[in-house]
């Protein structure tokens, strides 16, 4: 039996020091202009000497950040110059300081996914958003899902399936119509893609302490890959998800609208 794990997120309001500022950006134009105007407004140290790593883009960048300095205990603050921003504060150059000081850290733990391919290779890689496997062809994938050793699905027909941490409830989930999880809540979403057969199962609430194993059958006349966020693996044959108990990254938003709040409001869209 799995072991209960810690939040999948909790807000620290711990003071974080400001001194020293890295800051890191998008290739877009306006992300180009922020570092520069930032950098010449606050100074910008190695990420590594830093105390606040500050992500000048959209989401992709600040996924990238996070697993970039996933687990060395530097809080990332994301201002959005790019086209995406849930995961990222309003840009604003004023008080960057005083905002940086007030706002609140998220600890987030990604998903561990361990996948084997048709030659038998495993493949290790983090998701701080979600899991998802695709077919990789026209013709419909055929999995197997079990949760905790306990086969739930003997046979799901579909165009893919993810699993989504609270942070990803809003992102592919959300289009294929997943549920939104609130940031602290200590659950994962299990949500298929266009399934085909059963037509009426529309995914499952899980705990995150549990692990969702997936067997791909057919596997050679109907491949499947597996993402987790940007890492695929092409050709799998058996995927595992589970949340980690080691690895930990850090999050800031605004106090003046934290991530529970974005949440609440991305509910309540219509």
């Amino acid at each position: 039996m799995n072991q209960a794990s810690p939040p999948l997120a909790s807000t620290d309001f711990t003071p974080v020091s400001t001194e020293k500022l890295a800051f890191v950006a998008s290739e877009t134009d306006d992300a180009k202009r922020a570092i520069e105007a930032l950098s010449a407004r606050y100074g910008n140290v190695a990420a590594e000497d830093a105390d606040i790593i500050v992500a000048l883009g959209g989401d992709g960048l600040m996924l990238q950040t996070l697993h970039a300095h996933m687990s060395s205990g530097k809080p990332i603050y994301g201002m959005n110059r790019g086209s995406v921003g849930f995961l990222m504060n309003e840009y604003r150059e004023d008080e960057l300081a005083e905002r940086l000081s007030k706002a609140d850290v998220t600890t987030i733990r990604p998903l561990e996914l361990t996948a084997r391919d048709e030659t038998g290779k495993t493949h290790d890689a983090l998701a701080i958003n979600e899991v998802s496997l695709l077919r990789q062809t026209s013709q419909a994938a055929r999995l197997k899902v079990s949760v905790d050793d306990k086969l739930r699905l003997e046979e799901l027909v579909c165009d893919g399936i993810i699993v989504a941490t609270p942070a990803g409830s809003t992102a592919y989930n959300l289009s294929a119509h997943g549920p939104i999880l609130p940031i602290s809540a200590q659950l994962l979403a299990l949500t298929p893609i266009s399934a085909f057969r059963p037509r009426r199962w529309r995914g499952a609430l899980l705990p995150n302490r549990a692990q969702v194993d997936i067997e791909i059958l057919e596997a050679h006349k109907r491949p499947v890959s597996a993402s987790a966020d940007h890492t695929e693996i092409r050709r799998v044959t058996h995927v595992t998800v589970r949340e980690s108990s080691k690895v930990q990254g850090l999050i800031m938003f605004d106090s003046d609208h934290g991530w529970d709040e974005r949440i609440l409001t991305e509910m309540f869209r219509y």
